[in-house]
């Protein structure tokens, strides 16, 4: 073995063809192949002996491969193959130099060798440079064109088809452009693919599938020597990173890990060695082994490439495939008819035996076709069942008919699917898709049932909801004697039509009597939940009625007229009217009575909070008197029917008393203020003791006119403070209140009036001087009194409130 700076390089196969397994192994470890993994390239060169290879090698990637002395003439020097590293390419490189062709040192074992290596260059290799002259370009034996028909014809036989890249190197190019000889060169490689017998699978296989062919061209290194060095500069960036996609094997296919290179190597020439007319090994179960495999291992290739089952698999990962069996089982009897043609003649126990190997890996390759196949027949069916389940119920068939009729009728179409989706040479199961479906199907069946269980109940008590939680508000709010009864008959006539309803709608579902029963007593139950939940919230709310109804008795007659307190009206008798009718409405919403039993929660609370006399005299015989509302519980009332307990009562009618003590105070006020709005006239007495007793005062006016000139100026300026002060109105809140209102008001309504007769005084006289001063002055005194009503009503407004709040009657007890 040779080292040079990065370059490494050893003969790999001798010139006997011997393999040099230690020295390759050297090799691997100096150069470090076996840490690169996949990330390395092979690259061989082929061609006529004394073409340039190995200067071609040693420019092109740095290497010392032995060169030929043109001094002494031309004769072989690479003799077998030798191997080397490429120094300064990235990833790892390893170029093969191979013996040359037709050289006389051989004599006419040089074809048989050449084939050898050849075959093992283009089975190791990713890339293959094929030196050739320009002028050879269009001869038949030029190019190694009898060779390249060989390796391709063997190379499909006999190994796993690798793809290949075939660099043709035209050396000592012409002046005929490149342009015009790779035409040429590319139909004459054409012409010898086509012309080679192919397998079954690759008869329209293009050459491409197995080749990448690159064609450059290389100026002459004696002549042109400067030209030569920088195209084959240029050509060397092309193979860095050659295995990387777009570079120059960055299709390849097969490649041995960096590991196995060396085993690899060996045994694939060991192959080739025994083999010396590229024939399998002559032992009848050896080839018949080898060659099975190989027709098998086509097969299943050929299967997985096949178009037909490309677009069958495709199409069945998308949807169901009408009739997926037929088409399946056919594409499978012909890859099998292919494997028994082409390995007819082979031995009959191996040939057997790879053929099931190959009918268990193509039935396991389109296993998950067939359950991809049965998953979309599941899917398919449940849905279409689910489709017509919900049309049978929506057109008013039973629930359970329509299950069990859609159940069969969908079990059938499944069962009937599974058979055309059958393939006839497997013995697959279909059992365990089909109990999916059932199971699939009796769950959707269950939840639906559910559902409409579920809808049914749930309307049923939207029904019962609003046909009792409104009426049930009313009555309690209208509380009397006849409350309870009312709701109880309610309950029941509202009960027994939802249970009737729900009983006819159940039918359908075929339901087993203790579940029935159990929905119709639950729905029983929820009828009577509702009352009672709209009672305990009437409940909550019940001191809110109290006073509402309180309000409505005390406020307004029996006409529900508002009553105006004119003094007649008897406030004690009313506000007992309206206390007990309160106390009533306490009474019914203390406890839910539903049910036949009696109670004295009514009494109880008459003796307790009404009959205050006769608790008043049983106290003075007794200082420790029982309290019949210092309790947590009614008598002969469940503590589950209890809405309001004793004590909460007692609270209650506390809380309601002072909070309607205002009204009654109110009404006393208003009644005694009206009484003295009406007395404000002297008694009738009086006024006839001022008739007899100022008769002779009368007379004396009657005899003297200038006094009833003066008693008329005196009757006009009384009137207008009359009107002025709005006596009448000021003394409609009582006398006090008046007195004070016109004090406030006298002295400024006194000085107005001057100061309009003192204007009207100084206004020039007309033709009637004094008619017109006393006609203007009556008619100032009425316009003083207009715009004084104003300020006379404010004032009155003033004097009223502050009657109401400071001089109101104390109210008086019950």
């Amino acid at each position: 073995m040779a080292t040079s700076n990065e370059c490494c390089s050893v003969q790999l196969i001798d010139g006997d063809g011997s393999f040099n397994d230690t020295g390759i192994e050297s090799f691997i470890k100096e150069v470090k192949l076996h840490e690169c993994g996949l990330s390395y390239a092979v690259v061989s060169i082929m061609g006529p002996q004394s073409s340039g290879k190995s200067t071609l090698l040693n420019n092109l990637f740095y290497t010392n491969f032995r060169e030929m002395d043109a001094f002494k003439g031309r004769s072989q020097t690479t003799k077998g193959i030798w191997m080397a590293k490429c120094a300064g390419i990235e990833p790892c490189t390893i170029v093969m130099d191979l013996e040359g062709t037709d050289g006389r040192e051989r004599g006419e074992d040089d074809t048989a060798f050449e084939k050898q290596s050849a075959l093992f260059a283009l089975a190791v290799s990713d890339i293959v440079l094929i030196n050739m002259w320009c002028h050879d370009i269009g001869r038949e034996q030029a190019a190694n064109k009898p060779l390249l028909k060989t390796v391709f014809q063997v190379m499909m036989r006999l190994f796993s088809p690798r793809k290949t890249t075939l660099m043709f190197v035209i050396r000592d190019k012409t002046r005929t452009p490149l342009e015009n000889l790779e035409p040429v060169l590319r139909e004459d490689i054409q012409k010898i693919w086509d012309s080679v017998p192919k397998p079954q699978a690759h008869k329209e296989t293009p050459l491409s599938e197995f080749f990448n062919v690159e064609v450059v061209a290389l100026s002459s290194y004696e002549e042109k020597e400067e030209q030569f060095k920088e195209q084959v500069a240029n050509l060397r960036q092309r193979f860095n990173h050659s295995i990387a996609p777009g570079g120059l094997a960055g299709d390849r296919r097969g490649v041995v890990p960096a590991s196995g290179f060396s085993f690899s190597a060996q045994q694939i020439w060991k192959v080739i060695k025994e083999n010396k007319d590229l024939d399998l090994p002559a032992h009848k179960v050896m080839v018949a082994t080898v060659r099975c495999e190989e027709i098998a291992n086509e097969k299943f290739t050929g299967f997985t490439a096949n178009e037909n089952w490309c677009l069958l698999e495709e199409a069945v990962q998308s949807g169901p495939v009408a009739g997926f069996g037929k088409k399946l089982n056919s594409i499978l009897c012909t890859s099998l008819s292919e494997y028994d043609a082409e390995a007819t003649y082979f031995d009959e126990g191996v040939r057997s035996a790879k053929r099931k190997q190959l009918e268990e890996k193509l039935l396991q390759l389109v296993q998950p076709a067939y359950l991809s196949m049965l998953g979309h027949l599941r899917s398919g069916t449940l849905e279409k069942f689910k489709e017509a389940f919900e049309e049978a119920l929506n057109g008013g068939e039973g629930f359970s008919l329509a299950a069990r009729n859609c159940t069969q009728s969908y079990m059938a179409l499944f069962d009937e699917r599974c058979t055309d989706a059958n393939v006839e040479l497997a013995n697959w199961d279909c059992s365990k898709v089909r109990d999916k479906l059932c199971r699939d199907i009796d769950t959707h069946v269950a939840s639906v049932r559910a559902a409409k269980l579920l809808e049914l109940t749930s309307s049923y008590e939207a029904k019962l909801n609003e046909a009792l939680a409104g009426p049930v508000e009313a009555f309690l709010d209208g509380a009397n004697n006849e409350t309870w009864p009312s709701i109880k008959k309610l309950l029941q006539r509202e009960t027994v039509s939802a249970v009737s309803g729900l009983s006819s709608a159940l039918s359908g579902f075929e339901m087993d009597a203790k579940d029935k029963e159990k929905m119709l007593t639950s729905l029983l139950d929820y009828a009577r939940g509702v009352v009672e939940a709209k009672a305990r919230e009437e409940a909550g709310r019940v001191l809110i009625r109290m006073k509402d109804r309180f309000s409505t008795l005390f406020s307004h007659d029996s006409d529900s007229m508002p009553r105006v307190w004119t003094g007649k009206e008897d406030i004690r008798a009313i506000t007992k009217t309206a206390r007990s009718a309160s106390l009533k409405l306490l009474s019914v919403m203390a406890a839910i009575r539903l049910d036949d039993d009696v109670d004295n929660i009514e009494n109880t609370l008459t003796s307790a909070l009404v009959d205050t006399k006769s608790n008043a005299a049983v106290a003075d015989k007794s200082i420790t008197t029982f309290d019949p509302l210092a309790s947590s519980s009614w008598e002969q009332v469940l503590p589950a029917k209890t809405l309001i307990t004793p004590v909460q009562c007692k609270s209650l009618w506390r809380q309601f008393r002072a909070e309607t003590e205002y009204s009654v105070t109110q009404a006393i006020s208003a009644q005694e203020a009206s009484r003295r709005n009406n007395n404000w006239m002297p008694p009738p007495w009086a006024i006839v003791a001022l008739v007899v007793l100022g008769f002779n005062e009368f007379m004396t006016l009657l005899r003297n006119p200038l006094y009833l000139g003066v008693l008329f100026v005196g009757y006009l300026t009384v009137k207008a403070l009359w009107v002025q002060l709005n006596i009448s109105g000021e003394f409609q809140h009582g006398v006090l209140p008046g007195l004070l209102s016109i004090s406030t008001k006298f002295l400024p309504t006194v000085m107005n009036l001057l100061t309009k007769l003192a204007e009207q005084g100084q206004s020039p006289a007309t033709n009637n001087p004094q008619t017109n001063s006393g006609a203007t002055a009556f008619k100032s005194f009425q316009n003083g009194s207009s715009s004084s009503n104003t300020s006379s009503s404010a004032s009155s407004g003033v004097t009223a409130s502050g009657n109401d709040i400071d001089y109101s009657s104390p109210p008086k007890e019950d």
